[in-house]
């Protein structure tokens, strides 16, 4: 579970899952275009790619390929562990 901490404590890692979340199966170059025009985010293509490997060393992000193609989706299991282990507050336990 730490590994889920440190992978949400960057805010890019944020932002990638954010745009995954609105549109799953993205490729790198995908990726980096949303997070440049959507959130000014100037990273280099390796640079983003790092911070994917650490979500998907997490269990955030699966990816698959297709050709020379490698597409990334969004795990949303890891965050529900979390939720189930502290649920919100003002829900029975």
């Amino acid at each position: 579970m730490a590994d889920v901490y440190h992978a949400l404590d960057d805010e890019t890692r944020r932002l990638i899952l954010d745009e995954l979340a609105r549109r799953n199966g993205q490729s790198l170059f995908e990726l980096c275009s949303a997070l440049t025009m959507r959130h000014g985010i100037g990273s280099t293509r390796q640079a983003i790619s790092q911070h994917l490997a650490v979500l998907e060393a997490a269990g955030l992000v699966t990816t698959e390929r297709r050709g020379r193609t490698k597409l990334h989706h969004f795990n949303r299991e890891p965050l529900a562990v979390i939720n189930e282990r502290w649920p919100p507050a003002g829900k029975d336990l």
